[in-house]
């Protein structure tokens, strides 16, 4: 799992901060970006818990790292901060499930 960590977290620190910007500017993009990333896991092979565990890595690094631009960013930053490890983990597996719709 270190790996896929290690992994994600380099993926992340790639993505210019324009394109970032872009991204995380409207919650709409930032679903259909995830999604993407979803789909793309999957075709991997990459199964509900590794792509749950996956959204942990990014949910952790954008709680850290970037301040929310919309409500919906900051609802999500607020209830990942709320929550312990256990919660964390249970956010992580509705967010995969949300933007597979």
């Amino acid at each position: 799992m270190d790996n896929i960590q290690n992994k994600v977290q380099n993926e992340m620190e790639k993505v210019s901060p324009e394109k970032k910007e872009q991204i995380l500017q409207n919650f709409e993009t930032f679903k259909s970006y995830l999604g993407d990333k979803v789909a793309l896991g999957e075709k991997m092979g990459l199964g509900e818990e590794q792509l749950a565990k996956t959204a942990e890595v990014v949910a952790g690094y954008l709680a850290k790292k970037e301040e929310p631009r919309n409500s919906e960013e900051n609802l999500l930053q607020q209830l990942w901060e709320s929550g312990d490890k256990e919660q964390q983990h249970a956010l992580a597996h509705m967010l995969v499930n949300m933007v597979r719709k």
